[in-house]
């Protein structure tokens, strides 16, 4: 019995063995042809741009830039964000953009406690990249991997050349800024007021106004009541310029003062065009959306790593109004 126990053993390790060598000896000789590799980590990439200014035409350009430069790197994209500078939402947006963990995000810069508090700590959590754009906040308060967009600092010393070759060497400038000013129009405001100091003849007050249009109203009836001499306006930001302007207008007219801002809002192009400013700041928001898609993605594909923390900036230039403009 236990021979015909061992004979059977034998002989099922035989067929099973015969067998064996027959599959392997098929897949050594066979035509057929692995399959295809996976997808790459790229074709699943998903970025998220977002910004708290959907509605002017700024941060279109900049949505349009990073669409192409997604579609160009073939990654998934899509742009967040809400209207009318809505606080709330927008840091909303961001800590749902955050919880779905996607694999980037590019984000305007917003200098908050709350805002620091999702790119330091959630973002860092999820091991989430922040590329901040157009407006920048300080790398040590929010751990974002880079910045892309304008050197404000140097967009404010551009501006005061452009402010001394109109008016000259002697005046008084009127600079009109948030009583809370952004990271950036705190850099643009440190360019000028660097900048003044090689024009000893140029006198400059800084005048504080609150967001809405009743309190920039204030502010502008302040400065010309305190400084009936000024010559010059420099509105830090051009939701303010219109509201200054107005003002300015229901006591005199506006041709003989020289006034200036920068194009972040959407009136900037429409009050140039109307011959209201004397020239604006021009960025390149489009170049802005490019860049920051390429950067992120050259993060992800651990390209570039480190990114630069100084940030890669983008093309500013003067543009003319009041018969100036190109």
């Amino acid at each position: 019995m236990r021979r015909k126990v061992i004979f059977a053993l034998c002989s099922l390790c035989a067929v099973l063995g015969f067998f064996t060598v027959l599959s392997v000896n098929k897949v050594l000789h066979s035509e057929w042809e692995l399959p295809s590799a996976v997808k790459t980590d790229q074709d699943r990439f998903r970025i998220v741009l977002i910004t708290q200014e959907l509605d002017t035409p700024f941060w279109r350009l900049v949505g349009v830039g990073a669409a192409k430069q997604a579609e160009q790197e073939g990654v998934g994209f899509e742009l967040w964000g809400s209207y009318g500078n809505n606080q709330e939402d927008f840091l909303k947006q961001v800590e749902i953009a955050l919880h779905s963990k996607v694999d980037g995000v590019i984000v305007q810069g917003n200098d908050t406690e709350e805002f620091q508090q999702l790119t330091r700590i959630k973002a860092a959590s999820y091991g989430i990249p922040i590329i901040t754009v157009a407006n920048d906040v300080p790398v040590e308060k929010s751990l974002r991997k880079t910045y892309v967009g304008s050197d404000h600092y140097e967009a404010g010393k551009l501006l005061i050349e452009q402010l001394v070759g109109d008016m000259g060497e002697e005046g008084e400038v009127v600079l009109l800024g948030d009583l809370d000013l952004e990271y950036s129009q705190r850099l643009r405001l440190k360019g000028m007021e660097e900048s003044l100091e090689n024009h000893p003849g140029i006198n400059s007050v800084y005048v504080e106004s609150g967001s809405s249009d009743e309190e920039g109203a204030a502010a502008t009836q302040q400065a010309l009541n305190k400084h009936p001499n000024v010559d010059a306006f420099i509105a830090l930001n051009v939701r303010q310029a219109g509201t200054m302007m107005q003002e300015i207008s229901r006591r005199t007219e506006l041709e003989p003062f020289y006034i200036y801002s920068f194009d972040d809002g959407s009136d900037a192009s429409d009050l140039l065009m109307e011959g209201k400013l004397d020239a604006i700041i021009e960025q390149s928001p489009e170049q802005m959306g490019e860049t920051s898609v390429e950067v992120m993605m050259q993060w992800l594909r651990n390209e570039v790593v480190p990114l630069n923390s100084e940030g890669y900036i983008t093309d500013i230039r003067i543009v003319e109004g009041k018969g100036g403009l190109p």
